[in-house]
C-alpha cells in the first residue's frame, strides 16, 4: 500500500479518535486527607472548554484518592464533583443553537476500569441556556451525585 492511500485512511480515523470530548487542563488541587505512604488524598479543579460551543469553559472539581494506589492509578475516586460553567469569551448563538441535542462534552476515568466522571451539555429552548451536568457512572450501578451550571445564551 503506498504512503499517499496509508495517509487518507489513517488522518480520518485519527481525527475521529480526537473528536471526542474535551480534555481538562487542572488549575490546582488541595489535599484534604494525609496518607502516610504516597501522595495525600486532594480535591482537584480542572478547566475545560465546551468543545463545540467557542467562547464556554467549564470548571469543575472532584476528590482524587492518594495512598500508593492512588499513586498508580489503581484507585476508586469517590464519586463526588461541582462544576461551573462560564461564558467566557463571545459565542455565536447562531452556531450555538444548533447543539440542541445532549451531548458529552467531558468524561475523565475515576477508576482503573469501570467508573467515568462525565459531563453532559443539554439545551433548554425555552430559556435560551445551556445546562451542564457533572455525575459519576459505573458500569453496573453509578452514583445519583450530581452538580449542574447553567450558561444563559444571549436575549434577542
Amino acid at each position: 500500500m503506498s504512503r499517499a492511500l496509508l495517509s487518507l485512511i489513517a488522518l480520518p480515523l485519527l481525527a475521529a479518535l480526537l473528536a471526542g470530548p474535551a480534555a481538562a487542563e487542572e488549575i490546582g488541587s488541595v489535599g484534604y486527607r494525609f496518607k502516610w505512604v504516597g501522595p495525600n488524598d486532594k480535591i482537584v479543579i480542572e478547566a475545560f472548554d465546551d468543545p463545540d460551543i467557542a467562547g464556554i469553559t467549564c470548571y469543575i472539581s472532584r476528590a482524587r484518592t492518594g495512598g500508593i494506589k492512588g499513586a498508580f492509578g489503581l484507585a476508586e475516586d469517590p464519586p463526588y464533583a461541582s462544576i461551573s460553567c462560564h461564558q467566557v469569551g463571545p459565542v455565536d448563538t447562531a452556531q450555538a443553537e444548533q447543539h440542541r441535542r445532549s451531548q458529552e462534552v467531558f468524561s475523565e476515568r475515576a477508576s482503573l476500569i469501570f467508573k467515568t466522571t462525565q459531563v453532559v451539555r443539554f439545551y433548554d429552548p425555552k430559556r435560551r441556556a445551556f445546562v451542564y451536568l457533572t455525575y459519576t457512572d459505573r458500569v453496573i450501578e453509578g452514583s445519583p451525585q450530581n452538580s449542574i451550571s447553567v450558561v444563559p445564551l444571549a436575549l434577542k
